[in-house]
């Protein structure tokens, strides 16, 4: 029988979509690359929900440092929120997973390879363009998307073989990333409802009344997370220990309504800790390190490439230029940001680098050691002149 592989999350899509392959005719190898937000029980638990879905072999792959590395160390660098809000925490990775998918593929011999994702969303896009760019000669399949599958037939379809989907599952479809989830369906359509408790706790972000605001010291190098409170830590760790202080209290909730690939409007909600707390931090340790036009230029760039990786464009030459740019930018930006954690938000408190251009003399006051009142003033007069001109051509 022909092989497929199918990137699969052990959700109600994919895992209707083992059914869905079978009945196509396929033997399926199922392919769980972990990006993160994935405990180790809940990827036990995936590769047991693939074999029960009719799996001939399935395969996990743990690909975390690799999204940090390609992909968010790059949106930390240019301070990416999409729509001036969303971290890009989800959506980005779906390229690594594309990648780890079509090795499997190969290594098994398959003809064909899948992906679990409806018409709808911007995954099917994120997927389609990696996938048909890297495998041209491989069949691309998307069950979902060509039957057009309600979440409740598939979940039906699955009880039927034993397999049950909890109900809450087929109102909300969440994607767990290394730094952030996002939550879709249910009252996140409707861009007048407030989104629930319940979606957020269902992203994982259950508030705590006893959760106590709290004081971080984030040390960078060259722009990247390097330390918490003076220890050194792995980034993958110190992703890590924010989310777990940040969402007791609700850190890196939001909202994000935007343009999707297709056209149409979207809406999601998302709890991104790290991401919310690390890019803040970030972004105002560059405010002292970087000159104004440094800083103009660089986030212009990262709004750019934030905006090609969420639409699926990570293949584009043209990121590989964005990267050198947001790379170098970050030569002069070490130090530490002093931010406090509270309720629903956070708040940078203080930074501080050995680079700062505010050590140099130059203050606010009549104690510059730069000017003086004279050299201000002949200053002033010079600058207001084109304003002056204008006003008196009117």
């Amino acid at each position: 029988m022909p092989v497929a592989a199918l990137a699969f999350s052990g959700g109600l899509d994919t895992s209707f979509a083992v059914l869905a392959l079978i009945r196509e005719g396929y033997d399926v190898v199922t392919v769980t690359v972990d990006t993160g937000g994935f405990t180790p029980a809940q990827l036990s638990a995936i590769g047991e929900r693939a074999r029960a879905v009719g799996a001939k072999r399935h395969v996990a792959v743990d690909a975390r440092r690799e999204v940090f590395d390609r992909f968010f160390s790059h949106i930390l660098r240019g301070n990416v929120l999409r729509g001036g809000v969303y971290p890009v925490a989800v959506g980005a990775e779906r390229h690594v997973q594309a990648e780890h998918l079509l090795k499997v593929a190969r290594a098994e011999g398959a003809s064909a390879v899948a992906h679990g994702s409806t018409g709808a969303g911007n995954d099917q896009i994120r997927f389609d363009v990696a996938l048909r760019a890297l495998a041209p000669d491989l069949r691309l399949l998307a069950p979902i998307r060509a039957k057009g599958v309600a979440r409740e037939e598939s979940a039906k379809a699955l009880a039927e073989k034993g397999v049950r989907i909890p109900a809450k599952t087929t109102r909300y479809s969440v994607n767990a990333g290394l730094v952030g989830t996002t939550v879709g369906g249910g009252d996140t359509h409707d861009p007048w409802a407030t989104i629930p408790e319940e979606a957020y706790e269902e992203a994982g972000s259950r508030l705590d009344p006893d959760a106590r605001e709290r004081e971080l010291v984030i040390g960078f190098e060259k722009g990247l997370p390097a330390s918490l409170d003076g220890s050194p830590s792995d980034p993958l760790d110190l992703v890590a220990r924010i989310d777990a202080m940040g969402k007791p209290l609700g850190i890196g909730r939001g909202v994000h309504l935007g343009d999707t690939i297709l056209g149409i409007k979207g809406r999601i909600g998302f709890v991104a800790p790290a991401a919310t707390v690390l890019i803040a931090a970030h972004r105002e340790l560059e405010k002292l390190v970087l000159t104004k036009r440094q800083r103009d230029v660089k986030d212009r760039a990262g709004a750019l490439y934030g905006d090609l990786l969420h639409e699926g464009l990570y293949l584009d030459p043209v990121c590989r230029d964005l990267e050198r740019l947001l790379e170098s930018s970050q030569e002069r930006v070490s130090g530490e940001a002093r931010v406090r954690l509270r309720r629903l938000s956070c708040d940078v408190l203080g930074v501080r680098s050995p680079h700062a251009l505010t050590a140099k003399g130059a203050r606010y006051g009549e104690g510059s050691s730069l000017w003086d009142g004279r050299d201000a003033e002949g200053f002033a007069k010079i600058y207001g002149i084109a304003a002056r001109l204008a006003e008196e051509s009117r």
